[in-house]
């Protein structure tokens, strides 16, 4: 494995990371594959719901992005670790686009493309955890990882933001089975930058090692667990305002345009958040300030309690994912914790958790808003979240404290 070499203390900002000709690679098929499932996404919700007309149907391709992860994360995380990362990540671009391509044949029912569907979302977990190890391995597991992930994650933010907003302008011009084809070459794209932009690289494990006892480990290292913890638990309470948008933009009186500010202001938070904190702060400080945010990033939730209006809203809804630069420092800490030959598993983990946890919350703030109230039901997700994230940071800085594994301010 090859790491560029770093100095302490590292100076702030992403330019470092793009000098690194394999991440630029990376960083260009990431774009791609983001554009084939916003794409897909919206193309296929359309496809079903001209197919049925059923509402139901259509809401149902949206969750089954987020359901079948916890499958594909569990039974396939060994995958990552077990044979060489570009072969994994440009055999799931291939799988991928050849599930999209099987949509666009006319005539393909309604429960073949529901099956497709769950097929992406099981791929989806094994792809994210591979390509985040494969970052440590050209970054190194330093700032430069961090910066590199941070990166990903803003491109995925963004591309939320404006994403949606493009797609449908271009069902407006194509057929939604027209518009997967770019899905398809978004994917192919993805695989050709892979393939030809990124070093070969051995398995992290041999061919023989049995995968259960390598899962077993990750779940037997306190310090682990407690990470995995502290990356899913505050997304669950996170994601509540986003899934109650639309009730509470009704209950605002503010209308579509309203909807549209409160299901953005949250990206636009973390994006704003994760590009002061890469670009602007040293790592020694983003590590200092790492627990800090954890405990603070959803204490805006409280203010919903005193009715705010929209604009007061929208500002705690900006501040609250500007808090979420705390997941810089969580980064720097889980690939420091992992070991070299589980990394990729452990990272299919995180990527599969990370998305089921959330698309439990939503399920668990809808059925809250119902009973309670949508102003309730976030500002009871911003207590216990908070509550919860205070205690997550004890336990982090208990088992740093234990393990003598406190952060290296260096770096690195």
């Amino acid at each position: 494995m090859s790491a560029p070499p770093q100095t302490a203390p590292a100076p702030a900002g992403y330019g470092r990371v793009f000098a690194v000709p394999e991440f630029r690679a990376v960083f260009a098929a990431h774009v791609l594959s983001m554009l084939g499932v916003i794409v897909s996404e919206i193309a296929l919700s359309v496809l079903v719901y001209d197919l049925t007309r059923s509402p139901l149907l259509s809401a149902l391709t949206f969750a089954l992005g987020f359901l079948p992860y916890a499958v594909g994360g569990t039974l396939l995380a060994p995958v990552a670790d077990r044979f060489p990362a570009r072969r994994v990540l440009v055999v799931c671009d291939l799988v991928c686009a050849g599930c999209v391509a099987l949509m666009t044949v006319p005539g393909t029912g309604i429960g073949v493309l529901l099956a497709l569907r769950c097929a992406l979302a099981v791929v989806s977990p094994v792809f994210a955890g591979t390509r985040m190890a494969t970052l440590a391995d050209v970054l190194g597991g330093g700032d430069l990882f961090v910066l590199g992930r941070s990166l990903l994650r803003i491109v995925a933010q963004s591309s939320l933001l404006v994403g949606y907003g493009l797609g449908g302008l271009l069902l407006t011009v194509l057929a939604p089975r027209h518009a997967l084809l770019i899905t398809v070459a978004g994917f192919l794209g993805s695989a050709t930058l892979l393939r030809c932009g990124t070093r070969c690289r051995p398995a992290r494990t041999h061919d023989g090692t049995d995968a259960p006892p390598g899962l077993r480990r990750l779940a037997g290292d306190r310090r682990i667990r407690v990470l995995l913890l502290a990356c899913w638990l505050p997304a669950t309470f996170g994601v509540v305002p986003e899934a109650l948008a639309a009730p509470y933009a009704d209950v605002l009186g503010s209308g579509s345009a309203g909807l549209g500010l409160l299901m953005c202001a949250l990206p636009v938070g973390t994006v704003a958040g994760e590009l002061f904190a890469g670009a602007r702060l040293v790592p020694a400080t983003r590590e200092r300030v790492t627990l800090p945010l954890l405990c603070l990033a959803l204490l805006p939730y409280l203010g919903f309690a005193l009715h705010p209006g929209l604009v007061v809203s929208l500002l705690l809804l900006l501040v609250s994912g500007a808090g979420e630069a705390y997941t810089l420092g969580l980064d720097q800490r889980f690939v420091r914790a992992v070991p070299d030959e589980l990394r990729g598993r452990a990272m299919t983990v995180l990527s599969a958790g990370l998305m089921t946890v959330q698309g439990v919350g939503m399920a668990l703030a809808g059925v809250a808003a119902q009973v309670a109230g949508v102003r309730v039901t976030v500002t009871g997700a911003g207590v216990l979240g908070v509550l919860c994230c205070c205690g997550l940071a004890l336990a982090v800085r208990a088992t740093e404290d234990r393990d003598g594994a406190a952060p290296d301010m260096t770096g690195r």
